[in-house]
This record gives structure tokens, C-alpha cells and sequence, in this order.
């Protein structure tokens, strides 16, 4: 068994064997959104069409060439993020190659403001 100690929760002083007490037990993670149609990057559609036609055709960052600056793309991501529509993810128009950098600032950003957008901020 193991030994009681305090919950890691700052100030709670109640003992636990688990790293929190039942009242600041951390709630499990939600499963996300984008679970439900993230399996749709393995598809044929994407693997074998969609994203080598884009880097052959857009083989340099998008956003690192407005800087000036050469880099290899390896990243295709979508201009406006398809969130499950599936005639939004196969829209070529709304393709764009990026360096990994560059598709995660844009992501964390897109993300943030989603984040600020449910909370109502």
C-alpha cells in the first residue's frame, strides 16, 4: 500500500494515496473534436493524392516566402481549417505548403482563438 501524502493541489492539505484528493482529482482529459475525421489523413485521397500533388506543385513555405525567406515545405495544411468538412479538406484551393515551424504557430494560433471564441472571450 502505498504511503498517504498530501494532495498536490496547492494548499489542500487532505492525505491521499493518489497524487489528488476525490475533490481536486484533475478531470480526464476530453477527447478531441478533430479525433473524428483526423483518421482522414491516412486515406488514400490525402496520402496519395492531395498532399504530394501540393508539395510538388508549392515545394517552397508559403508564409516564410512572404519573409523572404527559402525554406522546404513539408507540412500541407488547409488555409481555413475543415474542422470535419469533408468538401473543406479535399478543396485543393485551400491547400498551402508550410515549413513545420510555420503550420505550428498557425495551428496554436487557430487554436487559441477557438479556445477564447467557446470560452466567450
Amino acid at each position: 500500500m502505498k504511503p498517504l501524502r498530501p494532495c498536490r493541489h496547492p494548499g489542500c492539505a487532505a492525505l491521499t494515496r493518489e497524487g489528488y484528493c476525490p475533490r481536486h482529482k484533475p478531470k480526464p482529459a476530453a477527447r478531441r473534436a478533430s479525433a473524428a475525421y483526423h483518421s482522414w489523413y491516412s486515406l488514400p485521397v490525402w496520402t496519395d493524392d492531395l498532399r504530394p500533388a501540393q508539395l510538388l506543385a508549392e515545394p517552397w513555405c508559403r508564409d516564410c516566402a512572404r519573409r523572404g525567406i527559402r525554406t522546404r515545405a513539408t507540412v500541407v495544411d488547409h488555409v481555413q481549417p475543415h474542422r470535419g468538412d469533408w468538401d473543406r479538406f479535399i478543396d485543393r484551393s485551400n491547400l498551402q505548403s508550410l515549413c513545420k515551424g510555420c503550420h505550428d504557430r498557425k495551428t496554436a494560433r487557430e487554436q487559441a482563438q477557438l479556445r477564447r471564441s467557446e470560452s466567450g472571450r
